[in-house]
């Protein structure tokens, strides 16, 4: 199970005695007892009382650490010039802490701490948050009918929905919301408006920036530079960053509501495969815009 050490990164270990001894085999032993590549753990600060580790990954898994106090202390023993008194111990704060566990305490922790994990896993996965994009929407010339529509819908299915607000058309604006929704524990967040190709058009963009390799199919594609257009296409986005699926759709209101069929498939078993939920709206948006262009070819010919 994979946790996060927030940022609380350090070991410090008390009770040696150094003379000469090489830290990069420290860090190196360490590394090797915490089951992380050599170089994720260096050696930061050596004091009379303590050496200090600090451990570059962001995440580990829980068997990675928990109870690992005596498998340390044990190989560090056998460094040249490092003596590990009697009363050594290893001291940290935070996720890291559960280094010191009792060895028998361990598979205790390991089962309570999963089910918080699941617990904590399947309620993220049922809060939803929807944001509307565009100057047109923030300043009251439109009305914003997606947002109270996609809530209706999310509550319908489910989830513990709410409005995030207007977002400007500012692709770090619109990023940062983004990562905030996901920190802020929601497991799905839904934009709408800004997925064309003119100059104001940038949620697809926000999502890849948070998610680089986020599925963005093409609803359609013509000559960048023709008219209004800048981009070379208009586009959805489905990315994910840890448990959060973030879902760029269309600003017009039919385009969403056709979208929902979608939404209704794939948002409702938790997890979701963001190619699959992409391609399936883009599916149902192209068969949409085809249906508009047939009407209209009938309509003038």
């Amino acid at each position: 199970m994979q946790l996060n050490l927030l940022e609380k990164t350090e070991l410090r270990i008390y009770g040696l005695d150094l003379h000469e001894v090489n830290l990069t085999t420290v860090a190196a032993k360490a590394a090797k007892v915490l089951q992380l590549p050599a170089e994720q753990v260096l050696v930061v600060d050596v004091r009379d009382d303590h050496i200090c580790l600090d451990i570059l990954a962001k995440t580990v898994d829980m068997r990675q650490l928990i109870g690992k106090q005596g498998s340390l202390l044990d190989e560090l023993r056998g460094i040249e010039g490092l003596k590990v008194r009697d009363d050594a111990y290893v001291d940290s704060a935070g996720i890291m802490g559960l280094i010191s566990c009792e060895p028998l305490q361990s598979g205790e922790i390991v089962a309570r701490t999963a089910a918080m994990s699941d617990e904590i896993e399947r309620t993220v996965l049922r809060r939803a948050r929807v944001y509307a994009t565009g100057f047109e929407v923030k300043q009251g010339m439109i009305e914003d009918t997606n947002s109270p529509y996609l809530l209706a819908l999310l509550e319908s299915q489910g989830y513990k929905a709410e409005f995030g607000g207007i977002l400007e058309d500012d692709v770090h604006a619109i990023a940062h919301a983004l990562r905030d929704a996901a920190e802020r524990g929601f497991g799905l967040v839904i934009t709408t408006g800004g997925v064309g190709a003119e100059d104001k058009d940038f949620s697809v963009e926000a999502v890849t920036r948070v998610d680089p390799e986020a599925a963005t199919p093409w609803i359609v594609k013509f000559q960048a530079g023709t008219g209004r257009h800048l981009k070379e296409g208009v586009r959805i986005g489905v990315g994910q960053y840890g448990l959060t699926t973030y879902v760029s759709l269309p600003g017009p209101h039919d385009e969403v509501e056709a979208s929902a069929v979608a939404l209704r498939r794939f948002c409702t078993a938790g997890r979701v495969d963001k190619h699959a939920l992409a391609n399936a709206v883009v599916e149902i948006l192209r068969e949409k815009l085809r249906a508009k262009q047939a009407h209209w070819h009938a309509h003038h010919h």
